[in-house]
């Protein structure tokens, strides 16, 4: 792992070629096969909370014509808005991960292109989700941009990523897809402001929660984080232990950090 990826300075994958990127794809894809797909029956989504909190309280009193999620599968992240939204397209390469109906919506469901690129046409979106998609892909600042193209002028994006390393990727990580790494945190402002998209709010979360989970799953099978009390402690952990965030941490002390960072972005 050279040296400008673990300083965050550089992404890992951003300037891949197209012959590199589907290599990547073709690699993750066996990788999700190894770690096991998911059951739609079985399967709670656990993050309505912390979407709420950091990205949805944002949008009260607004409602939207046409909302596109990326990689937003069977689309329960959408279920505290329903009553906002209109029409809802999915980005999602998965043929198992889809509904036939989102509350009283019909989604309708678009593959992925390798390149990144997004099949719809300029300022056709009132708002975006992307919840833990883009730390899966290689070239994140060209999916940004074409986010930012689909996204009509005064359009939302919401973005909730990773903000550290995961680990040495050239390693093998239990429980982990081989190139999946997050999104260095200076790397998301340079390209936010590149763009001069409104950030409306920068919300880092996640301090230490795999850490309290691993207590926590002794009491619950819920997972801690779909609490909105904790969600709410981790919001100002988080804020306190900002300073302290290192993109690749080696110390122990290091990692007393936000992992993750949820971003409501607005297009001016």
């Amino acid at each position: 792992m050279e040296d400008k990826y673990k300083s965050g300075k550089v992404l890992y994958g951003d300037d891949f070629n197209i012959n590199q990127i589907q290599k990547w794809y073709d690699e993750e894809t066996e990788a999700y096969a190894d770690l096991g797909s998911k059951d739609a029956e079985e399967y709670t989504y656990g993050y309505h909370a912390l979407n709420t909190l950091h990205g949805f309280s944002y949008l009260k009193g607004k409602n939207f014509e046409n909302t596109l999620g990326i990689g937003a599968a069977w689309g329960h992240e959408f279920f505290p808005i329903l009553d906002q939204l209109k029409n809802i397209y999915i980005i999602e390469p998965s043929d198992n991960l889809r509904s036939e109906k989102i509350g009283d919506i019909i989604p309708q469901y678009v593959k992925p292109t390798v390149s990144g690129k997004l099949e719809f046409g300029d300022n056709f979106f009132d708002l975006i989700t992307c919840f833990g998609t883009l730390h899966h892909t290689p070239n994140v600042s060209y999916i940004i941009n074409e986010l930012h193209r689909v996204t009509k002028p005064g359009g939302y994006i919401l973005l909730r990523e990773p903000i550290i390393s995961m680990g040495d990727w050239e390693k093998p990580r239990k429980g982990l897809t081989k190139n999946e790494r997050g999104i260095p945190l200076q790397i998301f402002r340079k390209i936010f402001s590149d763009l001069k998209l409104e950030v409306v709010n920068e919300a880092p979360c996640f301090c230490m929660t795999p850490l309290f989970q691993r207590t926590w799953k002794k009491f619950s099978k819920k997972a801690i984080f779909s609490h909105k009390g904790y969600v709410w402690f981790d919001k100002w952990l988080s804020k306190i232990f900002t300073g302290n965030l290192h993109y690749h941490a080696i110390k122990k002390l290091e990692r007393i950090a936000p992992q993750s960072v949820f971003y409501v972005l607005r297009k001016t």
